[in-house]
């Protein structure tokens, strides 16, 4: 009764009329049957529209009008440097963020976790509406001004420059550095913040040769992310209505939808293609680095050795414990 319990939870091996297991070249017809469906949705949905836009951006002499315009240079260095700014201030805000909702314990930290999930489902334009509402022309802010002081505006018109952009660019794209902060945050041992603390390391040396290095494959992936979606941004900017603010994508729909010049279109478009694909493999290759990590055996060694070499060994005063520890939330 035992062995045959035993043979029926062994699972069988598919077999073939004549007594053998089906051969790799027997299974082929059915994967590409399986794999062909889905194939061909994407060729038809993405592969084939972006042949045609190759296809229109080869025209002659199209890259080189492009290429040779001032208003290319312009968008694409705009375009540039405003993914470059908002993902600087995305890694600075939320590396600062994600320390406070991680370690520092306040009433309301779990639900802010929550918040921040769920404001990665927000679109773009909404943040920039909201942005409006508040600091816009005819905003909260200005028509609070104007009716204090009776002026005829408000001081608040930042919006409508490239500063405004990158306002809204951080305030949308922030959560999505502060993610996999909190995520890799979670995965911390908390011995090493306690030895560093108890060997008398101050909170930003902690920060900084504790946490810092920990975090910094999230803060790698987290600013490639943010990157590449601020290079390809066109809501935030159509939205402030900056009109002096030109990017790539907005330098496409004025060339396709305003000026009917569609090879010029497709060529600026083909250049922002590449830009995102070259930036997007960097971003894989920095996620698939960060999921690599060796194993430590000794962490806690290593943080205390880190925080003893600037703090003298102090014997704690009888009846009074150790003071400085980083808690965290929920401890």
């Amino acid at each position: 009764m035992t062995a045959e319990r035993v043979r029926g939870s062994v699972p069988t091996v598919p077999r073939t009329p004549s007594g053998g297991t089906p051969a790799p070249a027997e299974r082929m017809p059915t994967t590409i049957l399986w794999a062909l469906p889905p194939v061909v949705v994407l060729a038809l949905v993405f592969l084939y529209p972006l042949a045609l836009v190759v296809q229109e951006s080869l025209a002659p002499g199209a890259y080189a009008d492009v290429f040779g315009s001032e208003a290319f240079r312009k968008a694409l260095v705009t375009t540039v440097w405003l993914a470059v700014g908002a993902t600087a201030g995305c890694l600075v805000l939320g590396f600062a963020l994600a320390l406070v909702v991680a370690f520092v314990p306040f009433p309301g930290g779990k639900a802010v976790s929550k918040f921040i999930d769920v404001f990665l489902s927000f679109p773009s334009f909404l943040i920039t509406l909201a942005l409006l509402f508040l600091y816009g022309t005819v905003g909260m802010a200005n028509g609070l001004w104007t009716d204090v002081t009776g002026a005829e505006a408000g001081p608040f018109q930042f919006l409508t420059t490239p500063w405004g952009v990158l306002l809204a660019e951080i305030t949308y794209f922030t959560p999505f550095v502060m993610r996999p902060l909190l995520a890799a945050f979670s995965q911390m041992e908390t011995a090493q913040l306690e030895v560093a603390s108890s060997l008398g390391a101050k909170p930003l040396r902690i920060v900084r040769q504790v946490i810092l290095p920990e975090a910094l494959p999230a803060l790698a992936a987290g600013g490639s992310l943010v990157l590449v979606m601020c290079l390809n941004e066109f809501g935030i900017v159509l939205f402030t209505g900056a009109k002096g603010v030109t990017t790539l994508p907005m330098l496409v729909y004025g060339k396709a939808i305003l000026e009917s010049d569609y090879a010029a279109a497709c060529v600026v478009a083909v250049v922002n293609v590449a830009i995102s694909v070259g930036l997007y493999a960097v971003y894989r290759a920095v996620t698939r680095s960060g999921g690599r990590r060796p194993a430590r055996t000794s962490a806690v060694p290593s943080a205390a050795t880190a925080a003893g070499r600037e703090a003298p060994r102090r014997r704690a005063p009888r009846g009074r414990p150790t003071e400085g520890r980083l808690r965290r939330v929920g401890a």
